[in-house]
């Protein structure tokens, strides 16, 4: 079995010159900020060394994720904010999704991002071209996946199968007080829904474009200048996985989603193991 080193974050930072964090599991839970986590921030803006959280969250805008961090004690400006919705620009664009009618299921701010985009958002009871899942809040869960489920049968059968958008593939993440399911979960449900009507069209799935897809790394390096990057992440199949496909190095926080049974198995290994965020 591969032995994978333990480091602290005093000893990993000056290792590389960019810094990748993810948010739920590593900084923060929805309680409040993680053990370490006001200590690092505060360490990287001071020593001016470039970092970025890399979230894979679609439900807050940079702004609006900024303000929520910093009411945690995490001083994190919204330009070193990358979301995974934030790609839905160059998705659009790519995909000629421009003006489309999209239904969104995500609060107010998933909305905003496809707006952004160019998309054209449509309420729960109106016809849409695009289904975009940011998040698993906002609207009523069951009712909404349900009546998303039959609409998108009901285009599939008239020949127009719906364009449908996952930014956030995460499945679940750590409250604080357990554990929640995500947006990957519910367009996991509706993937399923689909190939059991349809077993024969394997094209009727989610364009993902969160980690671990490249294009949110690609994101950071653009900004960075660099590649010199280690990302530090809590979940093997997202943030280890993710930086292990672009060609960069990883660092797993323990106590988060993955089990220590995983460390060592199958699933891609990080480069590092931390106990925990402190110095």
């Amino acid at each position: 079995m591969v032995q994978i080193p333990h480091i602290r974050v005093a000893e990993l930072l000056p290792r590389y010159e960019v810094v990748l964090l993810d948010a739920y599991g590593v900084l923060v839970t929805l309680d409040g900020p993680l053990l370490g986590a006001r200590a690092l921030i505060d360490r990287l803006n001071r020593s001016g060394q470039s970092y970025f959280m890399l979230t894979n969250g679609a439900a807050r805008l940079p702004e609006n994720a900024a303000v929520r961090y910093q009411g945690f004690g995490l001083a994190i400006p919204p330009e070193r904010i990358i979301t995974s919705a934030s790609l839905l620009t160059a998705y659009f664009r790519d995909q000629g999704l421009s003006g489309r009618r999209c239904r969104v299921l995500g609060p107010a701010d998933s909305l905003c991002y496809v707006e952004l985009a160019g998309g054209r958002v449509v309420g729960l009871n109106e016809p849409f071209d695009v289904l975009v899942v940011c998040d698993q809040s906002g609207f009523p869960f069951l009712e909404t996946v349900d009546d998303t489920i039959s609409r998108l049968i009901e285009m599939i059968e008239a020949g127009r199968p719906a364009a449908m958008i996952l930014p956030n593939p995460d499945l679940m993440f750590p409250t604080g007080r357990g554990f929640g399911i995500t947006s990957g979960s519910i367009a996991l449900v509706i993937e399923a829904a689909l190939a059991l009507r349809y077993p024969n069209r394997p094209e009727l799935r989610f364009a993902r474009l969160g980690k671990p897809y490249a294009a949110i790394f690609e994101e950071a390096a653009r900004r960075a200048g660099s590649r010199a990057m280690v990302m530090i992440g809590d979940q093997l199949e997202t943030d280890i996985r993710g930086a292990q496909d672009f060609g960069i190095d990883s660092a797993l926080v323990m106590g988060g989603v993955v089990s220590t049974d995983a460390i060592g198995g199958d699933q891609p290994q990080p480069t590092w193991l931390l106990d925990s965020l402190e110095m």
